[in-house]
């Protein structure tokens, strides 16, 4: 199939670790190069790419996987409005199993008599309201700047069907600011960032000027291993001539402007605010709420939330892990109390998860 079988070509893999291979050599130091996207986590790992490459290339993983930097708090409010009478809490799936506090998680909540609803898609809300005109539908809208825009238009269209009865409780975050925290991070030394391929199509190249004012190289990449080991190339040869760039590697899918008109219809409905990232602290303007016009739609409005006191899991090491100064091996509970089958903390909860992938391939 045209963009797979091409692109996981083993002669243009083999062509591709011999430009590698020949960049290395040159570099006077050794290279750290975060990947900041869930999906290059995982297919890095299924492909076995980190194990290619010279021992002076070092990859590591970012907070690149949306459910894994949802903060506890914000766990914690998704199971307080799943409990509230006469509503319908919907998610997506890798949200289930995320602990909050004292381990509770939406999948217990749901055991106990909660209606939570796993959908694949915000438009199946819809249908979930209409059919429910008695219940509050709430969607947990999760994701970066390629999930939001979906969950915008759900709410666009319920505004003009005049359904009054959907609200979204919005944990949704930007990548940018992120980089920026990343980048000011005093125990990290990043070279280089391969940029996530979806998030770009929606964002574009240009809105990652911090990277290279900050002197650092990137590469927008897709997710195939001739994309990534490409990206990674071009990385490295900025680092070797010294010209940094944002490199657009996935240009089949990624243009420098990015989508406007899905950004400009987000501007419309959100505004940018301070929020927590697990791991990383509050960030500002890396979150994204309702404004005025929208504030109808806002569950936390809807609801009065109670006063919430969060807990962070003892012993788990997710936010060591998302801040990339730590590898899940580094975690005491890795492969022992926290497993795929019994995860402690949301990195090994989902199938783009640092924890997770690592379990599998490492």
């Amino acid at each position: 199939m045209k963009y797979i079988d091409e692109y996981r070509d083993p002669a243009l893999v083999a062509g591709l670790l011999k430009k590698i291979s020949k960049v290395s050599d040159a570099l006077a130091s050794p290279v750290t190069i975060m990947e900041i996207c869930g999906s290059h986590t995982y297919a890095i790992g299924h492909f076995g790419i980190r194990k290619l490459f010279p021992a002076n290339i070092n990859l590591i993983s970012g907070p690149g996987c949306p459910v894994c930097v949802t903060s506890s708090r914000d766990v914690d409010i998704a199971l307080y409005l799943a409990s509230q009478e006469n509503t319908i809490f919907a998610t997506f799936g890798d949200m289930l199993r995320v602990p909050g506090t004292n381990s509770d998680s939406l999948q217990k909540r749901r055991a106990a008599g909660a209606d939570v609803r796993v959908v694949s898609s915000a438009d199946e809300c819809i249908e979930l309201s209409q059919s429910n005109p008695q219940k509050e539908v709430i969607m947990m809208g999760i994701g970066f700047e390629t999930t939001a825009p979906t969950i915008a238009a759900t709410v666009e269209h319920c505004r003009k069907k005049g359904i009054k009865n959907f609200s979204v409780f919005s944990v949704h975050k930007i990548v940018p600011p992120a980089l920026c925290a990343l980048i000011a991070d005093p125990l990290l030394n990043i070279d280089g960032f391969l940029c996530p391929g979806h998030v770009s199509t929606m964002i574009g190249s240009d809105a990652y000027k911090m990277i290279t004012q900050a002197d650092r190289a990137a590469a927008i990449t897709g997710f195939e291993p001739v994309d990534i080991m490409e990206g990674i190339w071009m990385i490295l040869s900025q680092i070797e001539s010294g010209k940094k760039e944002i490199a657009i590697q996935y240009s089949r899918g990624v243009r420098p402007e990015g989508n406007i008109r899905a950004m400009n219809f987000l501007k419309s409905m959100f505004q940018m605010a301070t929020v927590e990232w697990r791991g990383l602290g509050p960030i500002p303007a890396s979150g994204l709420v309702f404004n005025n016009t929208y504030a109808a739609f806002d569950a936390l409005k809807k609801f009065d939330i109670p006063e919430i006191h969060s807990v962070e899991i003892k012993g788990c090491g997710c936010g060591d892990i998302l801040r990339g100064i730590k590898a899940p091996q580094d975690c005491p509970l890795f492969k022992k109390a926290c497993t795929p089958m019994n995860p402690i903390g949301p990195c090994m909860v989902s199938s783009e998860g640092t924890c997770s992938t690592h379990y599998k391939y490492y």
